[in-house]
């Protein structure tokens, strides 16, 4: 064995550290900063078993600097003007309205394969951040070994500022000196989002600040006079967390007529997804002499065919190739999200595959997922991670990890959930 192929302490910390980091009571107690919602925060972690794992995953400065290396040569490829033309030439009209904002909550995902980290996809209203935030201030450092990597109050009080600074950096991206009032977090049915807990925990937070905040489905939103209403509430920004990416769904109408219309600041919002989330993109961004033609350094190009699996576009011309070669490919839904409609190419039937050939999805080289090694019932067990990199301006801001058992990321398995990503130097 070489030196290269010589497990990392990372590695070896992920398979044989079987030490409780997460301080349950801890935990608890940053749940309770929001003392208006704390009878459903005092439940959460028995009506939401799985969402928060008891382990730390651990990574190295080497990993996190190549996933950094690689976010930044996508950011340069999504910033060029051509990337735009070539993009938003076939997306919808409400992706085609120019924004200056960034787009909050920008998630890479990636899976540490054995030569490297690997990109699986982008997502733009990625979720778990204010989670994950609430989550690293409950680790306990279990050995002297954790000492050093455990985050310091300080870090914490850091990233917080952070996530909350983002809304009001969004604002003036596209309003300039006027104050920010109210914020608008807007999701479908959102009381009955999975992840509901995440909007009062943001609400909480930005409340802190002294902005004004209410969750709302977006069928609860009107578009008159010149602006956005809940209500009797004129709305400023919208924390966008819709999987309704193109807002073309008829309870997104004063939504999508407002953002057409710039009577708001909406982010994440359809430019975003079309530039950075649609898995197509992963194909140009494989398309190495298309880069070169619109003037991608060599260095970035090689950055970019380092990171990203090779991404192919699913077409009556290849289906036969992708067929036969299917043991190794991951296919997904180019407007997909949250592994909806994905599959392992290894576990697919006919059925499901004229599915595919009927719709639009992109064939990606299957990287496996690292492990964890868990104890459960006293006894040593793996489950999968992928590790979500959460950034704004192309910067990383937190990472965290979901571990799981399946085909994909669930909250379902014990044991599995939300992890907090150490790095060791």
């Amino acid at each position: 064995m070489t030196s290269e192929n010589l497990p990392s302490l990372a590695d070896l910390m992920n398979r044989d550290c079987y030490c409780l980091s997460v301080n349950r009571d801890r935990l608890q107690q940053e749940l309770d900063c929001a003392p208006a919602f704390r009878p459903l925060f005092r439940q959460l972690l028995d009506t939401h078993p799985h969402l928060f794992a008891d382990v730390t995953v651990f990574v190295t400065a080497a990993q996190q600097a190549r996933m950094q290396g690689l976010i930044t040569a996508i950011e340069t490829v999504i910033a060029h003007p051509s990337w735009a033309d070539a993009v938003l030439a076939a997306a919808p009209d409400s992706a085609r309205r120019h924004s200056n904002a960034l787009g909050m909550f920008m998630g890479y995902d990636f899976h540490l394969g054995d030569s490297g980290p690997k990109l699986i996809e982008i997502n733009t209203n990625a979720g778990g951040a204010w989670l994950n935030l609430i989550l690293r201030k409950a680790q306990q450092a279990c050995c002297e070994v954790m000492n050093p990597l455990t985050p310091s109050p300080d870090s914490h009080a850091a990233l917080q500022d952070a996530l909350v600074d983002m809304f009001a950096e969004e604002w003036q991206r596209e309003r300039g000196e006027t104050p920010l009032r109210t914020i608008a977090i807007v999701d479908t049915a959102p009381e009955s989002q999975y992840l509901y807990p995440e909007f009062l925990l943001a609400r909480c937070l930005l409340e802190s600040r002294g902005y004004r905040v209410v969750i709302a489905d977006p069928a609860e939103l009107r578009h008159t006079a010149g602006g956005l209403w809940l209500g009797e509430t004129a709305i400023d920004l919208v924390y966008n967390r819709l999987t309704d990416f193109d807002l073309r769904e008829p309870a997104s109408a004063a939504l999508r007529a407002v953002w057409l219309a710039d009577d708001v600041v909406l982010s994440p919002n359809p430019r975003h997804h079309a530039l950075f989330a649609h898995k197509a993109n992963l194909v140009r961004l494989g398309d190495a002499d298309w880069l070169e033609n619109i003037g991608i350094t060599a260095a970035d190009i090689a950055q970019l065919a380092d990171g990203i699996p090779a991404t192919r576009l699913v077409t009556p011309d290849n289906a036969d190739a992708l067929w036969q070669a299917r043991r190794e490919l991951f296919f997904k839904p180019v407007a997909g999200y949250g592994g909806k409609a994905a599959y392992r190419g290894d576990k697919l039937t006919k059925r499901v595959w004229e599915e595919i050939l009927a719709g639009g999805y992109v064939a990606q080289a299957r990287i496996p997922p690292s492990e964890r090694m868990i104890l459960r019932d006293g006894k040593p067990e793996a489950l999968k991670f992928d590790l979500r990199c959460y950034t704004y301006g192309g910067r990383i801001q937190l990472m965290a990890a979901r571990l799981y058992q399946g085909q994909t990321t669930n909250f379902r398995t014990p044991g599995g959930g939300f992890a907090p990503v150490f790095v060791i130097p």
